[in-house]
């Protein structure tokens, strides 16, 4: 637009639609640059502030307990360690929990084969045996060194 339509619009009336629009309270609406801005400004503080306690990471409150292990173990382990192996090594009817006093549920899985290694820097892959792996989970209720029933869920791998 140049000089002279600016002129013509301003002669005709039609310049002055901000000053109509803020007289007639309309214009309230739409903020300035200025007030987004500190709007902005002010809600991004305030979600900072409480956003804040949410996302920090907390210390986990230490178990003032502890599962009790089954006597004995492994014969071939030399019974110092509380799980009793894969059918090879130990009797296929031997207790696949690790502790005591324990009600839930136990999955186990003896695991042989092959796997591959891949070298991600230069892509060299290796064929090596996976032979008698044994892992196991468990989930449920158990009674503690404390000798209250506490709730947990345990690994073996």
């Amino acid at each position: 637009m140049n000089i002279r339509g600016i002129s013509a619009l301003r002669s005709a009336g039609l310049l002055n639609i901000q000053q109509r629009l803020s007289t007639a309270g309309l214009l309230r609406l739409v903020p300035s640059r200025r007030q987004f801005g500190q709007a902005l400004a002010g809600v991004t503080a305030v979600g900072a502030t409480i956003g804040s306690e949410i996302w920090r990471p907390k210390l986990a409150e230490a178990a003032s307990f502890a599962p009790v292990p089954i006597p004995g173990g492994s014969p071939v382990l030399g019974g110092s360690y509380h799980v009793f192996g894969p059918a090879a090594i130990d009797p296929v009817d031997a207790e696949p929990s690790t502790i005591t006093n324990f009600n839930g549920f136990v999955g186990l899985a003896y695991l042989s084969g092959m796997v591959t290694r891949t070298n991600t820097s230069n892509g060299e892959t290796l064929r090596l045996p996976f032979v008698d792996t044994d892992m196991r989970f468990m989930t449920g209720t158990f009674k503690g060194t404390d000798e209250r029933v506490h709730q947990g869920a345990f690994a073996f791998v």
